[in-house]
């Protein structure tokens, strides 16, 4: 800390951070731990939280982020797209296909962003705002599959008692699960906090190119390091 800085602004900004890391929620007892503070400063910051709604706890007394947050997370989107541009319109022009970045919106996949290609005689239209199901189609299966391999990691760690990173998923492949005789690849964005994402490709194809998976990781990859 800083003399320009708040320490309780900060400490408040880290139980936010923390709490979008789990999928659970967190105790007092926990938060402090986490926090290296204790119990009474966890609980005047969480009472401040729960006033603006940024936080909210369940009946079993854990902490998870309130609902208030979407407030501030529809201002989010305009800059999430802003900062993946570039990797989708790479993405596009190399693969000659539509390329889009989806991030989850409750339970559903949403098109934030969509590139596409400039050169090709034909491809897919597809549209920023466009939905469908989190288990329908590449974008919304690469977010599943990284969600479930999250979860296999923190559980793998948890009974290990160890730290470590989280292994990065690979890429999903798709036929014509929205739209018949289109193929999609997605890969999951990784290490992004508070985001739950993918970047992908569809194309008008039977089967997509083999090159084509390691492309939209790459992607995916370039994508995750400008939100960071």
């Amino acid at each position: 800390m800083t003399a320009e800085t708040s320490q309780t602004l900060d400490r408040g900004l880290r139980v936010l951070k923390l709490l979008a890391d789990t999928d659970h929620g967190l105790t007092v007892t926990e938060l402090s731990n986490k926090l290296g503070v204790n119990r009474t400063v966890v609980y005047r910051l969480l009472a401040t939280l729960e006033q603006h709604a940024l936080v909210r706890r369940d009946l079993g007394g854990r902490a998870r982020v309130g609902l208030g947050v979407l407030r501030l997370g529809r201002q989010v989107h305009p800059l999430v797209r802003e900062a993946a541009m570039p990797a989708l319109r790479s993405l596009a022009e190399d693969i000659g296909a539509t390329a889009h970045l989806t991030l989850v919106d409750g339970a559903e996949a949403l098109a934030v962003a969509v590139v596409e290609p400039t050169w090709t005689d034909y491809h897919v239209a597809y549209r920023a705002g466009f939905r469908h199901p989190l288990d329908r189609g590449a974008a919304g299966k690469a977010i599943l599959a990284a969600r479930q391999s999250r979860q296999n990691q923190q559980n793998k760690q948890g009974k290990q008692g160890k730290q470590g990173g989280l292994d990065e998923p690979g890429y999903t492949l798709t036929h014509g699960e929205l739209e018949a005789g289109a193929s999609g690849a997605a890969a999951a964005l990784v290490g992004v906090t508070g985001i739950e994402g993918s970047v992908g490709v569809v194309m008008l194809a039977d089967s997509v190119p083999e090159r084509v998976g390691p492309r939209v990781v790459d992607a995916a990859r370039e994508v995750a390091d400008a939100l960071r």
